[in-house]
């Protein structure tokens, strides 16, 4: 239910940060016009599907596993990178689903993640200053005059390569590729290589085995076993991108943004007064919000409260992301201000962007046991503190990157520079995907 004074537009009163900004408002508008006119990407049925699901991991009863790329780049939209985004969710989320004993919701940062804040607006090389890379929705990564600057022509070409994605994770899904009756389709041509791969393989054998004997039982198969459902998000940066693809549907009431299922707000946007908030507490979709150190326990009530304003359940997920070294003292008391606010939610875990840092010869990473220490020790505090700890929030690759140092292969800093791709924030490679997913079966179980 939104409020009376909430309108898609109702966002351009407030102040706005980390917005391009456009040379031409006239390019803007006409772009924005072409894309208002445009088929929605995803449909409110699945939203609404999301939001069940995710309702019952804030009771424990499901896990969300949601992970992907830092950004896509418009180059990433090819059928084998794609391919190996689902694998590696669909690998982690076997894992998970044999140690937990529970629904593993998927949701996948792609097909929308183009856009991303930044610390700077600008950047100096070599004496030169032009403005920061964006993402590919706003500017281009070459350092050039021309490349940076922001081009709405860009929000059309967002769209059409979160179509086509979309369009193939679709594809994929309904013909059998997610059938659980045939893992083996899903290993990656160099998962053999990982120290995690025997483990996997024997999860994999367990599950089969377990699935020909149901069937046995009930005398046939079950239509759901051969499709698995993907969801997909990414951060609601953009808002007039956002809000070109926010709409009305038939038959249900409110407005609800079909650029994605699940949108969320970053830290850096997440100010009570700001933009972003008016724009996602009106909005029908579940939505996400980054929190993290430095929020005071008054500020989270106001928040959860503004964005939850009907306090649905499964409406609202809290995406903590502190560091290793700052959650013990600063998770909990959040834990229990949102308590006491009594809006329904969703704790998940980003143990990724609080443990960023710099190499000395200036590859921007993150270590692996420090990402592992957060994960580890969110699931102790929420078990603490009588908390429900429903999901993580990781940025992963299903290809053989070099980005994060550590893991069971030890990769250190001066392996880095092998294979290192990322446009803006380091990402887990394949093996470390799935011992992270290990790790969380170890602590959740």
């Amino acid at each position: 239910m939104r409020s009376n004074d909430w309108q898609p537009d109702s966002w351009q009163r407030k102040p706005a940060t980390q917005q391009a900004q456009y040379p031409s408002a006239e390019a803007l508008q006409l772009a924005l016009s072409q894309l208002s006119g445009l088929p929605p990407l995803v449909t409110s049925w699945e939203v609404e599907a999301l939001k069940k699901q995710l309702a019952s991991a804030e009771q424990g009863e499901a896990f969300l596993l949601q992970g992907g790329d830092c950004a896509e780049s418009f180059s990433d939209c090819s059928p084998q990178i794609i391919t190996n985004k689902l694998k590696i969710l669909l690998q982690m989320s076997l894992l998970l689903i044999h140690g937990l004993n529970r629904r593993v919701i998927r949701v996948g940062r792609i097909a929308g993640q183009f856009a991303k804040p930044r610390s700077a607006d600008s950047e100096t090389q070599n004496g030169v200053t032009l403005p920061s890379y964006r993402g590919d929705l706003i500017n281009g990564e070459a350092f050039s005059a021309e490349s940076r600057i922001p081009d709405p022509e860009r929000l059309l070409r967002g769209y059409g390569r979160a179509a086509m994605t979309l369009n193939f994770i679709r594809a994929l899904s309904e013909c059998g590729f997610a059938d659980l009756h045939h893992p083996e389709n899903w290993d990656l041509d160099f998962v053999q290589h990982s120290p995690q791969a025997a483990e996997y393989q024997r999860v994999v054998a367990q599950l089969s085995g377990s699935l020909r004997f149901m069937e046995a039982l009930i005398g046939g198969g079950n239509s759901e076993i051969h499709r698995v459902q993907f969801y997909t998000s990414h951060e609601g940066l953009h808002l007039h991108y956002e809000q070109a693809l926010t709409r009305r549907v038939p038959n249900r009431s409110g407005y609800y943004n079909l650029s994605t299922h699940l949108p969320w707000i970053g830290f850096r946007t997440a100010g009570l007064n700001g933009a972003h908030a008016e724009y996602f507490r009106g909005i029908s979709n579940p939505i996400g919000v980054k929190i993290g150190a430095g929020m005071t326990s008054e500020y989270l009530q106001e928040l959860v409260r503004r964005l939850n304003p009907a306090n649905e359940s499964g409406k609202l997920v809290l995406i903590h992301r502190f560091g290793a070294d700052k959650i013990a003292a600063e998770l909990p008391a959040l834990i229990e201000s949102v308590r006491r606010s009594g809006i329904n939610h969703l704790w998940i875990c980003d143990p990724m962007h609080g443990n960023t840092e710099s190499t000395a010869s200036g590859y921007k990473t993150r270590r692996f046991e420090k990402v592992l220490s957060e994960l580890e020790q969110s699931f102790d505090i929420h078990r603490h503190e009588g908390s429900v700890l429903g999901g993580v929030h990781f940025e992963l690759t299903g290809d053989d990157v070099t980005e994060c140092i550590g893991g069971a292969r030890g990769l250190d800093e001066a392996g880095l520079e092998r294979a290192y791709k990322t446009q803006v924030d380091p990402r887990l490679n394949y093996e470390q995907a799935l011992e992270m997913a290990l790790a969380i079966v170890r602590r959740a179980s």
